[in-house]
């Protein structure tokens, strides 16, 4: 995550006994409350979240950020408003505060007749509205209350009258977690801002200990690359989930959505790293695309429903090639996608054939270079959960794709294809996947998932079941569209997260193989049956589709996720 640029509505109230903060496991970690979380037993139950905020009429920050937020962490959002806003992405205009008599009405109104699961409050703008939701929860305590202490905002501007802050302070002891930004821990703790991260984490430290209520570090309110978010919890006990800064404005109402997804992830029972960990990739995604939506001209705000959308697409059933969009006999090259724009390819096609197959395949190859995945592997910015899960399915998949080269080889009575497949097989195994085992050294091995099994069977499948030319094309993207990644690659800072991966993109012998596979597709091409090409040619097709689900799938898993059904 970014620094933002204003504090974002979001402060917490949260009176009552609190779950017991121990050491141990991830649950452990200061969080408790000895449910199962319904993510992990397969069970649909939504959690029901309250925000307790100001509004925001540009819909970046406050209860409308709250709302956004709550739903995408798969929660029941709902809101009580304390003040009416007239801001937008440029700044306040204006502030005006309902009667306390208002505010106790909208807080029974919901008591009197919903159960909360969890509560986050936002902006509580004087000691009357802070007292009155503290008041409140005393008697309404719900099992989970995220308190951002909206104080003072990140340029140092104090936010709230001193009598306010002290109220604030108060409070903020009696919630189960807060997230202030940096000048608010400072106002907690009754000292300096800190500068970095290690002084941040002892005034977390120091506070929790005192209050017995955990405390978020984030650190993106501070210099540097990093914006990890830290779980500090009561005895100290830390939990750290990197993330990296992101080169962006649109930042507005980043601390509302950090503690109302995180709110509503604790609300369903999720483990407080397991919580921290969905909600901060979720909001680094939020943040990344929050500039596409194209909202306002100052500190525009996240997108976020990005996750929501890119996960809905992913499970759309819709055929990836329509029955008819290729020849059933392809007699010439130009039969295949005439009038696509290619684009310019790394290592060009050697023949007719294979230009062919790279223009009917420009969309496709399009897509997997603005892929998400990619887009971050390559600028550093991709979480490390998502690579590993990566890596991991890489190293289940060259195992099949191994067993598909060495098909290839048995095939063909070409002595120099039959030895082209036959090393290719065996440096997949030998070689590609040294960097697997050296890179998940220690971790247990993973099950494929189903988007990895789908395309290995399908290489099998078309390297066995059908000609020759067949499965050639269905191993070529592979090769190709890798190579063409590693060529956008201009230059890899060694202090670059993935520099020993993506150096293989850039592999001098990785280039001369694919160079190989390419004439051996081209060859067998023109050596087909205008039937076997059509197949063939779809086959190059799914394949490249394959390819760029295979990539979005480390983006399709949560953090910790174990990936079976109990």
């Amino acid at each position: 995550m970014t620094t933002p640029s204003h504090h974002d509505d979001s402060a917490h109230l949260h009176h009552g006994t609190k779950p017991d903060y121990g050491m141990g496991s991830d649950r452990g970690m200061g969080f408790d409350h000895g449910t199962q979380s319904h993510h992990d037993t397969g069970e649909l139950r939504v959690p029901r979240v309250l925000s307790i905020a100001g509004t925001d009429p540009s819909g970046g920050a406050g209860t409308a950020a709250d709302m956004k937020s709550i739903t995408a962490a798969g929660g029941y959002g709902m809101t009580v408003v304390t003040s009416l806003v007239a801001q937008n992405t440029t700044g306040v205009r204006s502030i005006h505060v309902p009667p306390v008599e208002f505010l106790r009405d909208q807080l029974a109104a919901v008591a009197d007749d919903v159960h909360l699961d969890a509560v986050k409050t936002g902006m509580l703008a004087d000691v009357a509205i802070i007292e009155t939701v503290h008041s409140w929860l005393a008697e309404h305590r719900p099992a989970t209350l995220v308190v951002d202490p909206v104080m003072v905002a990140t340029s140092g501007d104090r936010l709230l009258a001193p009598e306010a802050e002290q109220a604030m302070c108060e409070y903020c002891a009696t919630a189960d977690v807060v997230t202030p930004n940096i000048p608010e821990l400072a106002v907690l703790v009754g000292t300096e801002p800190a500068e970095d991260v290690t002084e941040a984490i002892a005034q977390a430290t120091d506070w929790a200990r005192r209050t017995k209520t955990a405390v978020i570090v984030k650190t993106g309110h501070l210099d540097g690359a990093s914006a990890a978010n830290i779980w500090v919890a009561a005895d100290g006990h830390t939990i750290t989930v990197p993330s990296t800064r992101i080169d962006t404005t649109n930042t507005h109402g980043t601390g509302c959505s950090l503690s109302s997804a995180l709110a509503t992830r604790l609300g369903a029972g999720d483990a407080p790293g397991k919580a921290l960990a969905w909600t901060t990739a979720w909001l680094h995604e939020s943040i990344a695309h929050g500039a596409d939506l194209q909202v306002g001209t100052g500190h525009g705000p996240v997108d976020h429903g990005h996750r929501t959308r890119r996960l809905a697409r992913a499970g759309m059933a819709t055929p990836w090639l329509a029955e008819d969009c290729l020849p059933g006999h392809l007699d010439s090259p130009d039969q295949l996608a005439p009038t696509a724009k290619p684009v310019q390819a790394a290592i060009p096609a050697p023949g007719p054939w294979t230009q062919a197959l790279w223009r009917a395949g420009s969309a496709l190859t399009r897509q997997v270079a603005s892929n998400d995945f990619v887009t971050q592997l390559v600028g550093g910015t991709l979480p490390d959960h998502a690579f590993r899960l990566y890596l991991g399915q890489d190293a289940r998949y060259l195992q099949d794709y191994a067993k598909a080269l060495a098909g290839l080889a048995a095939r063909t009575d070409a002595v120099d294809e039959t030895t082209y497949w036959s090393y290719s097989a065996y440096s997949s195994q030998v070689e590609e996947a040294e960097l697997h085992r050296t890179w998940l050294a220690g971790e247990p091995a993973i099950a494929p998932s189903p988007v990895t099994q789908a395309y290995t069977n399908f290489l099998l499948a078309s390297v066995f079941v059908d000609d020759y030319v067949v499965g050639a094309a269905a191993v070529l993207p592979c090769y190709w569209l890798y190579a063409q990644t590693g060529a956008q690659i201009t230059r890899i800072p060694d202090e670059h997260p993935y520099a020993a991966w993506l150096h293989t993109y850039h592999d001098d012998e990785f280039v001369q193989a694919t160079a190989q596979a390419l004439a051996i597709v081209e060859r067998a091409f023109a050596l087909a049956a205008p039937q076997a090409r059509s197949r063939a040619a779809r086959a190059y097709l799914t394949a490249c589709r394959h390819e760029m689900e295979f990539f979005d799938q480390a983006l399709r898993v949560d953090p910790d996720d174990p990936g079976c059904d109990e």
